[in-house]
């Protein structure tokens, strides 16, 4: 059974800086891609990121390439997400998802519950 869970989001003013954290158990972490997805108050999910298994490759949506950044730890079965210059607009619920971009926006049982961000003055 796959389960992840996320945490470190919270209240942050904007231009902060916050780092989001997944934990990974059930599966072989190490030999599976992963995303984040996020879906902000009334709207769809949204694919941010996504990293390959080794961490060699990183994808990200264009809006988003130069403000956050992915990365994974195989050792510790985690990955995490680096949110730079936080905006209003970047308030979610920001969730991790084993696989790629596709399987993590249609698979609701490859993601974890969620860790709310809120980016208020």
């Amino acid at each position: 059974e796959v389960q992840l869970v996320e945490s470190g989001g919270g209240l942050i003013e904007p231009g902060g800086y916050m780092r989001l954290s997944c934990a990974a158990a059930g599966f072989t972490f190490s030999r599976s891609d992963m995303t984040w997805v996020r879906q902000a108050p009334g709207k769809g999910l949204q694919w941010v990121s996504t990293i390959s298994h080794s961490g060699a490759g990183v994808w990200y949506a264009d809006s988003m390439k130069d403000q956050f950044t992915i990365s994974r730890d195989n050792n510790k079965n985690t990955v995490y997400l680096h949110l730079n210059s936080l905006k209003t607009e970047d308030t979610a619920m920001y969730y991790c998802a084993k696989g790629g971009r596709a399987p993590a926006l249609s698979d609701g049982s490859n993601r974890g519950q969620g860790t709310q961000v809120t980016v208020s003055s």
